[in-house]
């Protein structure tokens, strides 16, 4: 970006304050944030003249106000697809590591607890034949699909419409058209759509209470997408097995008692969190800028109506 523009960059590894995000958007004419930066109606509406793009760094959108954007006629981009193969593992990883239970077998290890092998020690469930139930079958959720096919798991899989029939034959995945339904089908369930209104507590006390006593859920989307209430006391009354966790509601607060489970893997929101997949987006950035100074329109400009609807 140095080699192209005129740019004045955070280099720390912490967000700007609030403050700093307003002074930065009263000259600038780009603006590229990232998830932690929420670009709210007021701080669009008190922008300088000049910004014209607000260049998302990450694909997720919803900590920016997009009416606000578009009634500045602030085009907005950001950087679909990097990401998603790095989502996809990492999700991958914790829905075979909590029905495994390994978060609480190195937990033996590293505190020097482990006695050795025992016919029932840290008996978890095995994959095959298991189904797991995603929410959002766009990118990542076709990606951590075609993944648990290998392992043997039966793929269910709620969306605002279904995939076309070709596509589900290759992923070996089968539409329920009811989030509820799904609830009470799935072994594991695993999160991969979007926030928004709609979605905002999607996984609430009377949904968790429909799924199957030892169940487990994985969340690599956003952190508001489950009522942590709700997720917290169905694990402690051992209703939910475990919960593979890599976002939160209030990052970087993450709650003590999910903590302390000792079935719940904890991750620092680190889906994304790859070398190549970040030079990919950054790359994307510079495409985007690119387009749009050369008075085109960019390649992932996002549309406000699209989300919306």
């Amino acid at each position: 970006m140095r080699e192209l523009f005129d740019v004045v960059l955070n280099e720390a590894d912490v967000p700007l304050t609030r403050d700093h995000l307003a002074a930065a958007m009263q000259d600038c004419d780009v603006l590229v944030p990232t998830v932690t930066d929420r670009i709210d109606a007021d701080l669009i509406a008190g922008a300088g003249e000049r910004l014209g793009l607000i260049a998302n760094f990450g694909a997720g959108t919803e900590h920016i106000d997009l009416a606000a954007a578009a009634a500045r006629k602030i085009i907005v981009t950001n950087t679909p697809g990097v990401f998603t193969d790095d989502t996809a593992d990492l999700a991958m990883a914790m829905i075979i590591g909590v029905p495994r239970r390994i978060r609480e077998g190195t937990g033996l290890v590293r505190r020097g607890e482990w006695t050795g092998w025992t016919p029932s020690g840290l008996l978890g469930r095995k994959l095959a034949g298991k189904v797991l139930g995603i929410i959002g079958m766009g990118r990542i959720g076709q990606a951590v699909a075609h993944r648990a096919r290998a392992f043997g798991l039966e793929i269910a899989y709620y969306n605002r419409k279904p995939l076309p029939e070709a596509l589900e034959r290759m992923l070996g995945a089968r539409y329920v058209a009811d989030v509820d339904a799904l609830m009470g089908e799935a072994d594991i369930l695993s999160l991969h759509c979007p926030l928004s209104d709609e979605t905002r507590g999607l996984i609430d006390v009377q949904r968790i209470a429909l799924m199957k006593k030892g169940a487990c859920i994985i969340n690599t989307a956003r952190g508001e997408l489950i009522d942590q209430e709700a997720l917290i006391a169905a694990l402690q009354s051992g209703h939910l097995a475990g919960a593979g966790l890599d976002v939160y509601p209030d990052e970087p607060n993450v709650d003590r008692r999910l903590i302390d489970h000792p079935n719940v893997m904890t991750l620092p929101h680190i889906g994304s969190a790859t070398t190549e997949g970040r030079e990919d987006s950054g790359h994307k950035v510079i495409a985007n800028i690119r387009m749009w100074a050369d008075g085109h329109r960019p390649p992932d400009q996002v549309l406000t109506a699209l989300v919306r609807g």
